[in-house]
């Protein structure tokens, strides 16, 4: 099932359909992204990607979901926030979780409407280049997933930025598009 990000029921749509333990590709303020709700689609998404059991994914919440999923956050972090940041914080439940706060509209619904953090990768099968254009995605996981939601055409060609902040100073893993010059240098 496809269905346009901008129709008026598409929110409503996609969280039963996550809430049932489906999988969906959505457009997140970054790239497309293959989600499923956290902790109940794990499995299910790894599956579908072909990816190792040990690798976790990111999860996308709201920021009160962000505050009871970690131990503690940086409030250098929590004013950063909303944005296409990715970062690794102590998870509550032990070791840690990447997360994100995203800087969309129809994703903040979306996670409102689902009560809980989602998971998101980007859609791909592992170690292949992440598809990008809504077409590509429709061809290779269209039969794969029970609905894919369009954005744009190409809805973004670089992944959110990722740093670690269990570190001090906090560590660059991945640039992508937001600069986090000034939460590396600590300024």
């Amino acid at each position: 099932m496809i269905l346009d990000k901008n129709d008026f029921d598409t929110v409503e749509r996609v969280a039963k359909i996550l809430l049932n333990g489906g999988t969906a590709v959505i457009p997140c303020d970054t790239i497309y992204g293959l989600s499923a709700v956290f902790l109940k689609g794990e499995a299910t998404l790894k599956a579908l990607k072909g990816r190792d059991a040990n690798k976790p994914f990111l999860v996308l919440a709201t920021l009160d979901q962000a505050r009871s999923l970690c131990s503690s956050i940086p409030s250098s972090i929590i004013n950063a926030w909303p944005a296409p940041l990715t970062v690794i914080l102590p998870y509550v439940a032990g070791g840690t979780i990447g997360i994100r706060v995203p800087d969309d509209p129809f994703l903040m619904s979306l996670l409102d409407k689902v009560g809980s953090p989602i998971y998101s990768t980007s859609v791909n099968i592992s170690g292949e280049p992440s598809l990008l254009d809504f077409d590509s995605i429709v061809k290779r996981f269209g039969d794969k997933v029970d609905v894919l939601v369009k954005g744009l055409d190409v809805q973004g060609t670089t992944a959110s930025t990722l740093i670690d902040a269990t570190v001090k100073p906090f560590k660059l893993i991945r640039q992508g598009v937001y600069d986090a010059s000034s939460l590396i240098d600590g300024k």
